[in-house]
């Protein structure tokens, strides 16, 4: 089969034939049907996150079922799903607590739950890019990888709802839990961005500010709901100006950077929470005021997969979307064989871009 492959960090992906060895015990091979372009495979392709290399990546995506290993109880042939690139054991400290994105088997960085990869190219083994590798007409995967969804859920929506959908709705309601009439400011637009502008708009804020460099960013958020938009440097005086000067109650930060990380601390009211969603490089750091830190009671939330347990979420998204309040469709900008991986990431980084969705 094709996959796109990653060889070194910082170079175009490769297109290539890869082997892939049948499912084993507790694992199901899925037909990748649609996958979307996350900005977390450029951050891995750039090197700013690490990663075994060389690896096929992707994670954001859907397909159909086409074989089931020894022991899979809960998946069939020919089943629908969405891909979960946290694995949800149900049995680790953090699933049993009922915080599964953080489930420990996460950790594995690249492989199945036995320590090897079901990916090969000529003999030798490929890392499994954020434990999915949906940049790829198949893949093997774990059961607790996957999500089964209606089959009338077309593919390309159910991919979306895989990482960027879950990722940013998840961080309004689940993380942050904005509450009805409350105001929020999201810093950086992109295609969790403006999923995090929905998710408040569906937790029903008030005031939802867009901040981003971006102009076209900008008017797209205030279609997927923002109340305002803004430009960075106009962000501080507009937010003044529609709380009294307090700030808003909760100001997500969606780029990956640690100087907008510390401009979410410093937007938010006192008291209010600063909601970290973007991911930055793995040396970079935040500074914040220590003394602050005490007396203003601002909280500093982190967010990784908006904090979300795709088993429960992934169908309320799906909810949401076919009663009309959220909008999946919208978010596709740029449809794309697997060979334009690399123009989805070229769009991404100029900005043009909302989300690619790759067609193997």
């Amino acid at each position: 089969m094709r996959a796109a492959i990653l060889e070194q960090y910082g170079t175009p992906l490769v297109i290539d034939e890869v082997d892939l060895a049948p499912p084993g015990p507790g694992e199901v091979r899925v037909r990748i049907r649609a996958t979307g372009v996350c900005h977390s495979d450029l951050s891995v392709q750039a090197g700013r996150m690490p990663w075994p290399v060389p690896a096929v990546l992707g994670h954001e995506g859907a397909g159909e079922v086409v074989e089931i290993g020894p022991g899979v109880r809960s998946i069939s042939v020919g089943d629908h799903v969405v891909i979960s690139w946290v694995p949800l054991c149900g049995e680790c400290f953090f699933c049993r607590r009922g915080q599964p994105q953080l489930c420990v088997r996460q950790r594995d960085f690249g492989t199945m739950g036995d320590g090897t990869s079901r990916l090969s190219r000529a003999g030798a083994p490929l890392s499994h890019g954020l434990n999915a590798a949906t940049f790829a007409e198949e893949v093997v995967l774990r059961e607790i990888s996957v999500v089964r969804v209606p089959e009338d859920v077309p593919f390309e929506i159910a991919a979306l709802v895989g990482c960027g959908v879950l990722t940013g709705v998840g961080a309004a309601v689940n993380t942050a839990k904005i509450e009805p009439g409350e105001r929020v400011a999201v810093i950086g637009c992109g295609g969790v961005g403006l999923n995090v502008v929905q998710g408040c708009r569906v937790a029903g804020a008030s005031t939802i500010v867009a901040i981003d460099p971006v102009e076209s960013k900008r008017e797209a958020a205030l279609r997927f709901g923002a109340t305002h938009a803004a430009a960075p440097d106009e962000a501080p005086g507009l937010l003044a100006s529609l709380t009294g000067g307090v700030g808003p109650d909760a100001v997500f930060e969606v780029a990956g950077r640690p100087e907008l990380q510390r401009q979410a601390w410093d937007l938010a009211r006192a008291g209010g929470r600063a909601v970290m969603v973007g991911v930055p490089g793995v040396t970079e750091e935040t500074t914040l005021p220590s003394l602050l830190l005490t007396i203003l009671e601002k909280k500093i939330l982190g967010c990784s997969y908006g904090s979300s347990d795709p088993r429960r979420d992934v169908g309320r998204i799906l909810d949401l979307w076919r009663a009309g309040r959220l909008d999946l469709e919208g978010l596709i900008s740029h449809r794309l064989p697997l060979d334009g991986v690399n123009d989805a990431f070229g769009a991404m980084e100029a900005g043009t871009a909302i989300r690619s969705v790759l067609l193997p």
